[in-house]
């Protein structure tokens, strides 16, 4: 069986900084090898798609980074810039690990 991991990455940002984010982490993946993996015996493919928002600016701040969620999880980063695709890519998908330093958190 075959699940799909999917990133919301918010682009409503005049400075297109969301945009940077999902071409960031699309070239992550493929430099990690890990578009297509096998998580539990599991074959499980990852999707990074954009949308227009997330209803996340409260937490975000609209600051220079981004907002994007991680599903089927439902895990939420702010501020994510384009430099911090690898980490997320390595720790987040390949690894099972929140990074905590850009975790969203309901207030």
């Amino acid at each position: 069986m075959s699940t799909v991991r999917r990133l919301f990455v918010c682009i409503n940002q005049k400075s297109g900084v969301g945009e940077d984010v999902a071409k960031a982490l699309q070239k992550e993946l493929k430099i990690q090898n890990l578009k297509k993996l096998l998580s539990s015996g599991e074959k499980q493919q990852v999707r990074i798609q954009t949308c227009n928002c997330l209803d996340l600016c409260k937490q975000c701040k609209k600051g220079p980074g981004a907002a994007l969620i991680v599903y089927p999880e439902g895990t939420a980063y702010g501020k994510v810039r384009p430099a911090d695709a690898a980490e997320l890519v390595a720790r987040h998908l390949g690894l099972g690990q929140v990074v905590e330093r850009l975790l969203l958190r309901d207030e």
